[in-house]
């Protein structure tokens, strides 16, 4: 059996659960906290003392909305999770090999390549366009890529090349050709020279690759965005403008992660996770070594992110086109009135409706507000 995590594995099982995590199973099999049971956790009490309570997704639980508070409203609210218990909500059987679904026995890789050197704008543009169109226009009832998970990189001109990383239930009838399809109709019509690789191995084998790991590139700064619709035109030439620029040293990247399927068959109340019916989701990174150069990196990204949603105040409110931000990319600017001019609050762009929710169980599990942070939950506005 499996948990459908992610695959940044420094991440672990706290920050997936709590942060509503997605992964290479997420399309489908859903979200990681829409397999939570329940949660133990140590909780501090109006009188400053500890104490330890389980919560369950049982609606007739009286610690119910605990529970729910730990489905994606992210680390460091309510208190320390100590305990996890899992189980599907379609599971019949008590049997453990029967309450979690079942994974893959192989998995099929699929990885392209685009130089940037010979790239062009128009290459960049029929890249993006084609990816996000494939999303957002597949027929989401056909089975044959229900286990589709791929990421298109895009990464900064410094990097050196544009990567397509894809993968498919190896054991699936059909999986390389299937593959092979989906690879084709994303570099469909570019002209620029592609190298692809295709990889088959064990499932477990698979998830111990950590498909994140920076090496030296030990600072970072992360924005995230939640995509109804693909980047338009005007976005994606905005994009080639900022990562073509040679005479940028970071290592920036824009990753459009697959998303949609079982994720989106979830009502928006049933967990923190609010947003359920994006195709796509956004991540927008940099990384560098010197801690000298900070400012200069952070700053890059910031502006980055600020042109790409200036219609919208420079964040992605809910809109037709975008759906707010995901706070296990936990972004500070949000908060910050130089960087969100839009008059929407971060805790809407995180949690949408939700947030009045949080903050009653914050004010009842928490009313010391022992657990804080920048982008934490507040009992009062």
């Amino acid at each position: 059996m499996a948990l459908p995590g992610g695959t940044c594995p420094s991440v672990g099982l706290g920050g997936y659960v709590q942060g509503g995590g997605f992964g290479a199973l997420c399309r489908q099999h859903g979200l990681i906290v829409d397999h939570l049971e329940a949660v133990e956790v140590v909780v501090a009490d109006s009188a400053g003392q500890a104490r330890t309570v389980v919560a369950s997704r049982s609606p007739s639980d009286p610690h119910h909305d605990l529970w729910w508070a730990h489905t994606g409203a992210g680390g460091g609210n309510f208190g320390v999770v100590t305990r996890y218990w899992f189980r599907s909500p379609e599971a019949v059987s008590d049997a453990p090999w029967d309450v979690l679904p079942r994974p893959p026995k192989t998995v099929l890789f699929a990885s392209a390549e685009w130089p940037w050197e010979s790239l062009s704008e128009r290459d960049f543009a029929t890249l993006v366009r084609n990816h996000g169109d494939w999303h957002a226009t597949e027929d989401a009832t056909d089975p044959t890529y229900e286990s589709l998970y791929s990421a298109l990189y895009l990464n900064q001109h410094a990097v050196g090349r544009i990567t397509l990383s894809a993968q498919l239930d190896g054991s699936a009838p059909g999986a390389r050709s299937r593959l092979e399809e989906y690879v084709a109709a994303i570099g469909s019509g570019v002209r620029t020279p592609c190298r692809i690789t295709y990889t088959h191995m064990p499932w477990l084998r698979a998830t111990q690759r950590d498909v994140e790991n920076r090496g030296e590139l030990t600072r970072s700064k992360s924005k995230g965005a939640y995509l109804r619709r693909p980047y338009a035109a005007a976005e994606t030439e905005l994009l080639f403008r900022y990562l073509s620029d040679p005479d940028y040293d970071g290592h920036t990247t824009v990753v459009l992660f697959s998303y949609g399927r079982k994720v989106n068959a979830v009502d928006p109340a049933a967990t923190a996770v609010a947003q359920r019916d994006s195709v796509l989701k956004s991540y927008l990174g940099t990384y560098w070594t010197d801690p000298a150069d900070d400012e200069r990196h952070i700053r890059r990204l910031r502006e980055l992110y600020r042109a790409l949603y200036a219609e919208t105040g420079g964040v992605p409110v809910s809109d037709a086109r975008t759906d707010g931000s995901y706070i296990n990319y936990p972004d500070v600017d949000l908060a910050d009135p130089r960087w969100n001019t839009s008059g929407v609050p971060w805790n809407r762009l995180y949690f949408k409706g939700n947030y009045p929710r949080l903050q009653r169980v914050k004010a009842v599990w928490d009313p010391r507000n022992v657990f804080r942070h920048a982008l934490s939950v507040r009992a009062s506005d």
